[in-house]
């Protein structure tokens, strides 16, 4: 789904804002007091907030597997992520 105007501020969300505002969506669509058509738009929204979630974590997933360790187990340093 496509970003649409009221979708914009998502990119700039932490993980956990972003979950936040999923979460509450979920909540008002399961309460199904929510007209059709702004059921619609929130459900679009909450697509967009699970995209960007979805992203940031694989994203944190990343960097925990670049983790060196060393003989004893402890972090040594790390890996960049972009080879050069």
């Amino acid at each position: 789904m496509a970003d649409t105007p009221n979708n914009s501020d998502i990119a700039a969300m932490s993980f956990e804002q972003a979950l936040d505002q999923l979460e509450k969506i979920v909540d008002d669509l399961e309460r199904g007091d929510v007209p059709l058509e702004q059921s619609i738009r929130i459900y679009e929204r909450g697509e967009a907030l699970k995209k960007h979630c979805d992203v940031l974590l694989k994203s944190a997933e990343d960097k925990v597997d670049k983790i060196k360790l060393g003989r004893d187990g402890q972090p040594v340093g790390t890996e960049p992520l972009d080879p050069e």
